[in-house]
């Protein structure tokens, strides 16, 4: 919501990282992890990201000049083609990704050349065209998303929508009356009828969206974390943006919060930025985006004025986890999410759920593996206490299996039967992920 100040100063970008199919066209291969904001694509930096657990970078400006040159671009593409990390091209003030280019003879030329130059790098996945449009500029960018897509079908094109709390004027969407049959959360959801305006609106704003520009990947922003106390409406968000996600058949990106730019914002800790990443994953969400990574001193994030902060070590690590669940959560799509009490915005009790956990405060998300093997996510919802919760698990007879982080493989914990009980061990803010080999 406030990143028009980062990108006057040309210091913001977004980078999801989307591998190539072999029959053509997106098939993401990876969990996405990347951030807002990288270093210039130096080989110092380039090997830090690797480092530090990221997937991809971005390499369209130069400093704080807010005119990247096709030649500059092209020139740090290069270099990035000799590290194991992806990139995006675009921050927004590349014109000749800006749809009005599409209808100027000469820059429509050179465009055609940039795209026929930039897809030929092997570590070229795609264009980053917008942050936060609303859905009145919808169809402009749709245009050029297709323009794109015609003379380079096999790289990404990719957008960051609005979170629900921005303001009808800057969603661009204004009902005329209001849509019939029940909007995309069921009733029965904590607080619906109290957010319904705020729901049906951004369910407008997604179908649009969706409709338009058809998506490959549905990116979106939401900060919460405050100095007085924390928005209401971050499981809304996930969860609309979950439905979304799977009936489009696309997967999601949540953009989460790791600074404090905003005066009422406060800089997330160790634990909390672990709770954002494992809540975006119990969701079934498939790329984390770290916002920031490197700003000024006063912008807060991972680096500030150059200098490593604490942060980043503890951004490294989650990465690290990440990147361990990650093969295994590209194999899963999420079925259902379920909350213990007291219930946030937007999310359901486990009175339905197959897998129940009791004694904290905790998220169940249920998945269906693509060999057809039911998996489940439990995480501890409280991101300052540990807990042992007493998860009892009706999925038919099977042999349960852990994921093991630290050893990136499963193992086998015991035989269930329906109505079987286990004990999971949780320190704030993990998830543990589990999965039934039925017998």
């Amino acid at each position: 919501m406030n990143k028009i100040l980062l990108m006057l100063l040309a210091l913001c970008v977004l980078t999801p990282y989307f591998s190539m199919s072999a029959a053509g066209g997106w098939e993401q291969k990876e969990f996405i992890i990347t951030m807002w904001c990288p270093p210039m694509a130096t080989d110092e930096n380039l090997a830090r990201l690797v480092s530090e657990g990221f997937t991809l970078t971005n390499v369209s400006w130069k400093g704080s000049d807010l005119r990247s040159t096709k030649e500059e671009t092209l020139k740090l593409l290069a270099n990035v083609d000799k590290y194991k990390i992806k990139t995006l091209v675009g921050n927004g003030y590349i014109p000749l990704l800006r749809p009005e280019a599409l209808d100027d003879p000469v820059k429509k030329a050179e465009l055609d050349e940039f795209i026929d130059t930039v897809k030929k790098h092997p570590s070229f996945e795609g264009y980053y065209l917008k942050d936060e449009p609303g859905a009145d500029s919808f169809a402009d960018w749709s245009r050029m998303i297709r323009y794109l897509k015609e003379r380079d079908p096999d790289h990404l094109v990719y957008i960051n929508l609005l979170p629900t709390y921005a303001s009808k004027k800057q969603l661009g969407v204004f009902l005329q009356e209001t849509p019939k049959g029940t909007v995309s959360i069921p009733d029965n959801y904590e607080g619906v009828a109290a957010c319904k305006d705020t729901i049906l609106l951004y369910d407008e704003y997604l179908k649009q969206y969706i409709n338009l520009t058809k998506p490959e990947l549905i990116s979106y922003d939401h900060y919460f974390m405050r100095k007085d106390k924390e928005r209401k409406q971050y499981f809304l968000n996930l969860e609309l943006i979950r439905r979304a996600s799977g009936q489009a058949g696309v997967p999601f990106l949540n953009i989460i919060q790791a600074c404090s730019i905003e005066k009422a914002w406060r800089m997330p800790g160790k634990d909390e930025l672990r709770w954002l990443a494992y809540t975006t994953m119990v969701y079934g969400g498939r790329g984390i985006s770290w916002f920031l990574y490197d700003g000024p001193a006063s912008f807060g994030g991972l680096y500030q004025d150059g200098k490593r902060m604490p942060a980043a070590d503890w951004v490294t690590e989650i990465n690290q986890e990440i990147k361990s669940l990650g093969p295994e959560l590209m194999k899963l799509n999420s079925n259902q999410v379920y909350h213990s009490d007291p219930l946030p915005n937007g999310t359901q009790n486990m009175t339905a759920s197959p897998v129940k956990a009791t004694g904290g405060e905790y998220i169940v998300g249920m998945f269906k593996g693509s060999d057809g093997a039911d998996a489940f996510m439990i995480m501890n919802r409280d991101w300052k206490t540990k807990s042992i919760a007493r998860v009892s698990i009706s999925l038919g007879d099977g042999e349960l299996f852990e994921f093991s982080i630290p050893r990136r493989q499963w193992e086998k914990i015991k035989t269930v039967t329906p109505g079987s009980t286990i004990d999971v061990e949780l320190l704030p803010s993990f998830g543990k992920l589990f999965k039934i080999q039925k017998t």
